[in-house]
């Protein structure tokens, strides 16, 4: 019996292109029992927080021995690593531009490899545009096909892993940070940990408002404002029954303070 293991994808491609498809051809022409979970495709071209965001949220619900592969990478071409790295729980393999970095900031790098060995890609001669196939792809196919991730290519420092890409930081009466994420609702989710709010009485400050701090979201009315703390375990702002991103014409990377009640 063959054995499986499960590949999960992410990307900022979208559905309307081939490129998905593509990169799932590349992976079954190594390994076609391997199975593929598609985590989203819909993460905004480029952003590199908005997947750092969906895939630290997903990570732990998978099985050990899970490969992770996401491609959100704007700075393919350039002296950006192609990475792969070993955690406890499974493999993360992509671009070294911090897309990893909401994952590892809670689990430890066991190991970390460059990928620099050529016999595991699709092709020698890669293309500067399009890395997702001819490196990421075929690499994630052969760790779910048992290769050793030493073999991949040139093992690198953990700590030289790219990391800081924007944290929340503590300000005389509160916590300042910004919009890391915006879901399907269009609820607004901040980069601010529900440590910071725990126990305390507290509001937001954003886009010329304050929000006050909530349990949920039927505690105002109807097409009014609340802030809270998602299932994902931040704060967000969102809207009753509505959509913040659009009534509040708050976007990615808007900056947003959370304040103490004192300062409300």
């Amino acid at each position: 019996m063959i054995r499986s293991k499960i590949l999960t994808l992410l990307s900022d491609f979208g559905d309307k292109d081939v490129y998905v498809g593509v990169m799932k051809g590349v992976i079954a022409q190594i390994n076609p029992y391997l199975i593929l979970i598609d985590l989203t495709h819909q993460i905004p071209a480029q952003n590199i927080a908005a997947a750092r965001f969906c895939l630290m949220n997903a990570y732990d619900y998978f099985p050990k021995g899970t490969v992770h592969l996401a491609v959100v990478d704007p700075g393919v071409g350039s002296q950006r690593r192609a990475i792969a790295l070993k955690l406890e729980q499974g493999y993360l393999v992509g671009p070294d531009n911090g897309i990893f970095s909401g994952i590892t900031s809670k689990n430890q790098i066991i190991t970390a490899i460059e990928l620099t060995n050529p016999n595991f890609w699709r092709t020698s001669e890669p293309s500067s545009t399009f890395n997702g196939i001819d490196i990421f792809a075929p690499v994630a196919a052969h760790l779910g096909n048992g290769v050793s991730l030493q073999e991949l290519g040139t093992e690198i420092n953990p700590e030289t892993v790219v990391m800081d890409i924007g944290e929340c930081w503590e300000t005389t009466n509160g916590v300042t940070g910004y919009i890391q994420y915006i879901d399907h609702f269009g609820n607004l989710v901040s980069n601010i940990p529900a440590s910071y709010v725990k126990d305390k009485n507290w509001c937001v400050q954003i886009a010329g408002l304050t929000i006050l701090g909530c349990a949920a979201y039927s505690d105002v009315e109807i097409g009014e404002a609340l802030a809270l703390v998602g299932s994902h375990g931040w704060v967000e702002i969102a809207i009753n029954s509505g959509n913040a991103q659009i009534k509040l014409q708050v976007n990615w990377q808007d900056g947003l303070e959370v304040l103490f009640l004192q300062s409300c």
